[in-house]
């Protein structure tokens, strides 16, 4: 298959002309090479979903908290997280802490590392 036969296919006259070559080369150069191509679209938009669900996420946790301050603002719900949470007491007062077997097991196979 000589040139000669190469420049008679109709295939070839059309990949050779100037416009489709300019535009191919046009197109090629959008797609990887500009700081603008479609390779920093897509990661930027993967990053930009990714940072929208943290955001539901933070948002979520936000509210949660306020839910908490506004229950601790009642003294009595402040005194019984500080009991539960931190152990804390009134004077000439015990506490007792009460361990379950199962609740022990547990905390026995978190101690130990597998």
């Amino acid at each position: 298959m000589g040139l000669k036969t190469l420049k008679t296919k109709k295939w070839f006259k059309i990949l050779t002309n100037t416009y489709v070559l300019v535009l191919t080369v046009f197109v090629i150069w959008m797609l990887f090479f500009d700081t603008n191509s479609l390779l920093i679209h897509l990661e930027l938009k993967r990053e930009i979903n990714k940072l929208e669900k943290t955001q539901e996420f933070l948002k979520r946790e936000i509210e949660e908290d306020k839910k908490i301050i506004e229950k601790l603002s009642n003294e009595e719900e402040l005194e019984r997280f500080a009991r539960e949470e931190y152990y804390l007491k009134k004077k000439n007062e015990e506490i007792y802490l009460i361990e379950y077997e199962d609740s022990l097991k547990l905390r026995a196979k978190e101690e130990r590392p597998d």
